[in-house]
């Protein structure tokens, strides 16, 4: 008789670790880490829900739709509850993930990167007219920006902050209906980027890693400010017409302290140009073939600093053999690195933008409807974490079979 039971016992668990996906073990211990902050049973369970149904739901990723997997209506009351009203904080949960990805497999850049959220009304928190690069239109939209730790395997986004323009920090009714903090001031979006950042290596005691962004349309001098009184190493593409004060001794006298353009910087400096191995992504790591890059110490100029900085630059020039030169711009001051090596962490944006369209919008990283402040991010929080399950499990298909609950 106890041969059976053991039998039966062993036929058990053989069984259930046969059923186990690597996605259902990635998700157990994910969240084993991440729920300890919150204090109370069933809200470890409600996270635990609401993270499969955006693994496993299909199309929008909406309460309603979430919860018509675990028991209609009652369900959905509760994970209304628990995202939109409850008190937990999603900040240690952030922490968490972001502590967790770091040990798995590091980080080795903080990628930046804007979000738009079109809506159709105007009651969801941060609602404003906003210009949508992707579409060249403006439109109704809510505005974030990601942090997203990017490793040698992966990348997921760790913290966001979303965007709230003066017509909503300065509307008190608003502010009120959308629970909108006190502490939540004014900010340009660049300046939402990077304090998200420093929030994982100030707050969070994450190690300090390079920033990675595209600039382009952004304040670059600005932001090159904040990150150097931060201690942050940089690395931010730009425009043709930010103006910088060429200084690198390789430069032909009539450019040696000329203050003018990076596009016309980097004209004269076609006699630096030096070959560099590039692999374009692919099936099977991709092709190979050679590009030409140059690199030239800058400082910014005195017109778009308003403090001037003596601190010097490197203005990255990337092209290919035969083609426009240069095709890419790119600011930074990490100097120990050679621009081959600067070349492939630029690539991190590609990377981020890759993940962004395969993996963050199949969890569902934009479907919140709701209307408060903290809902938004619970739910960002969450999406995040089950990017990292889908990322992490080496699955980019939801694949997660949810038991109807009882």
């Amino acid at each position: 008789m106890q041969t059976r039971t053991h039998t039966r016992v062993y036929d058990a668990e053989l069984s259930r670790l046969v059923r186990e996906t690597p996605q259902e073990n990635v998700l157990e211990e994910l969240t084993s880490v991440l729920f300890k902050s919150l204090p109370r049973s069933d809200q470890r369970r409600r996270g635990m829900e609401y993270l499969q149904g955006l693994l496993g739901v299909e199309g929008r990723k909406s309460i309603r739709n979430i919860s018509s997997l675990f028991g209609g209506e009652a369900a959905e009351q509760s994970l209304h509850h628990f995202i939109s009203v409850s008190t937990w904080d999603w900040e240690p949960v952030r922490r968490a993930l972001a502590h967790h990805l770091e040990e798995v497999s590091p980080t080795r850049a903080y990628v930046l990167r804007p979000m738009v959220i079109p809506k159709a009304g105007d009651n969801s928190v941060g609602v404003d007219r906003r210009f949508c690069p992707s579409q060249g239109q403006t439109m109704n939209a809510q505005q974030a920006v990601g942090v997203w730790a990017v490793s040698d395997e992966h990348s997921t986004p760790v913290n966001w902050r979303l965007h709230l323009p003066e017509t909503w920090l300065d509307d008190k009714a608003r502010r009120r209906r959308a629970a909108i903090p006190e502490s939540v001031l004014p900010e340009t979006l660049d300046q939402a980027g990077i304090e998200a950042y420093l929030d994982i290596t100030r707050d969070w005691g994450l190690p300090v890693r390079p920033v990675v962004m595209d600039a382009r349309e952004s304040d670059a001098a600005g932001a090159v400010r904040m990150l150097q009184a931060a201690g942050a190493p940089m690395l931010l593409r730009v425009s043709a017409n930010l103006r910088l004060t060429a200084v690198d001794p390789g430069m032909p006298r009539t450019a040696a302290g000329l203050e003018t353009a990076a596009h016309q910087i980097m004209l004269m400096a076609r006699p630096l140009r030096q070959p560099v191995i590039q692999r374009q992504p692919g099936p099977g790591g991709g092709a190979v073939h050679t590009g030409l890059t140059a690199a030239v110490r800058v400082r910014l100029s005195r017109h778009t600093a308003r403090r001037p900085s003596h601190r010097d630059l490197l203005l990255l020039g990337v092209g290919e053999n035969g083609g426009r030169w240069p095709a890419e711009l790119w600011l930074t001051d990490i100097a120990d690195l050679r621009p081959a090596q600067l070349l492939r962490l630029s690539r991190l944006l590609q990377r981020v933008d890759r993940d962004f369209a395969e993996v963050a919008e199949r969890v569902g990283i934009r479907d919140f409807s709701g209307r408060s402040y903290n809902g938004w991010h619970r739910h960002a929080t969450l999406a995040s974490a089950a990017h990292a399950v889908a990322v992490l499990s080496g699955t980019a298909q939801p694949e997660m079979e949810v038991a109807q609950a009882s």
